[in-house]
């Protein structure tokens, strides 16, 4: 659907809408364990919900297609992920609040530990500290020198996550990874993707080298990987495409920084799920747009801890009775991509859905979980498909054409 068309519709309202994300929600079944974890979780309240709404499945890029966590939240807000495909370390700068300008290309930097040989044998450094991360980023400033008409700079965002940020006239982002993304094999080279980004890709593997010799003493944090990289641009925010007042509540950076992107207020200072859902109760009546982040669902998927990613699902079911009794206009529960703990990594599977408002068509899901949504009135769609659904039930878009 062409953007414009919801912009050109869209009507002031006072509506409410609430999108409850659990990251990495979307699994398949395992082995010994009874379907997916959807199936297998104890989830009242959530199969309650699914019973009086309108469920489906979603494909967050398009079917057979694996997102990052990026591209599958602009498409959840509405952002066709393909035009709209942010680098990883534009993300994770917002992220951390990093004030980003126009000369800037960025890359997520993971620490990462290599043998002699130079092959990886830890693409995250052993989960360093974040105070560890510091003390080896500041050794990398006192070490580097970038050359002339460029400024470099590398900073902390969590544990043995950073960014790289390169600073200069001319530079482009369309430089090829690093992170070979398994251990066993050396980091990638930094390449240039067009020719007009040799110059830039030039500087990204002198910095790497110096880096390589600066790190060389360290026990772990020996090598950093890259990926993401991006040059930094402005997007339409969310009160001009869709004339909502939108507030971000994530614990974790990248989300926060998506969040940002789009033009949302974005709460900080939250850390856990019982926080999260706080900030949710008292922050309801300052705004008209509710993104709530659960990370948790994501990162035991992604250890492959098929029990403990139940345990979350679970967690969350419990909180759900609070999100209704707020009784927004327009809620909408799914997940951003599929990370099954079987294969302990994002996922091109479709995930379910729960679209639920005084206007939805109530079909005959009795349960949420990805088989039983498949069923439900909202077939299978795109993500970017879902805010337009859900502007459209909190009667925030008006008829097309006489």
């Amino acid at each position: 659907m062409d953007p414009s068309l919801v912009s050109d519709l869209m009507i002031p309202g006072s509506s409410k809408i609430v999108f409850l994300i659990m990251d990495g929600l979307g699994g398949i079944q395992m082995e010994g364990k009874g379907g997916t974890e959807l199936q297998v979780a104890r989830t009242p309240n959530l199969d309650r919900l699914a019973e009086i709404s309108s469920c489906g499945l979603l494909d967050p890029v398009a079917p057979g297609i694996t997102p990052g966590s990026g591209p599958a939240h602009f498409a959840l807000f509405g952002y066709d992920p393909v035009q709209y495909n942010i680098g990883r370390g534009i993300l994770e700068a917002t992220g951390i609040d990093f004030p980003l300008t126009e000369k800037d290309v960025v890359a997520r930097m993971n620490f990462a530990t290599v043998d002699p040989a130079g092959k990886v044998t830890d693409r995250r450094a052993g989960r360093i500290s974040t105070e560890t991360n510091q003390r080896v980023c500041q050794k990398i400033r006192e070490g580097l020198k970038p050359g002339p008409g460029l400024e470099v700079i590398v900073e902390t965002v969590k544990e043995h996550r950073g960014i790289l940020v390169l600073r200069g006239e001319g530079l482009r982002g369309e430089i090829q990874d690093t992170d070979p993304e398994r251990e066993g094999f050396p980091p990638l080279e930094a390449k240039a993707l067009v020719p007009e980004a040799e110059e830039t890709a030039g500087r990204v593997r002198n910095i790497l080298s110096q880096v390589g010799r600066i790190l060389a003493d360290e026990p772990k944090a020996n090598m950093v990987l890259l990926r993401g990289f991006a040059k930094h641009t402005r997007y339409p925010s969310m009160k001009e495409r869709y004339g909502l007042n939108a507030l971000a509540i994530a614990a974790y950076p990248m989300y926060r920084g998506i969040s940002r992107l789009v033009g949302m207020t974005v709460l900080s200072k939250v850390s856990t799920l019982d926080e999260e859902f706080k900030a949710l109760e008292d922050n309801f009546a300052e705004y008209d747009f509710f993104f709530l982040h659960v990370k948790q669902t994501d990162s035991r998927g992604e250890d492959g801890n098929f029990d403990a990613k139940v345990a979350v699902i679970e967690e969350v079911d419990g909180y759900l009775p609070r999100v209704r009794a707020l009784n927004p206009d327009v809620l909408v529960v799914t997940g951003d991509h599929s990370t099954p703990a079987k294969l302990a990594g994002h996922s091109w599977h479709p995930l379910p859905v729960i679209l639920h408002s005084r206007f939805c068509l109530i079909d005959t899901v009795k349960k949420f979980d990805e088989v039983s949504c498949i069923q439900g009135a909202l077939g299978r769609i795109r993500s970017v498909e879902l805010m337009p659904l859900a502007m459209a039930n909190a009667r925030r878009l008006t008829k097309f054409g006489a």
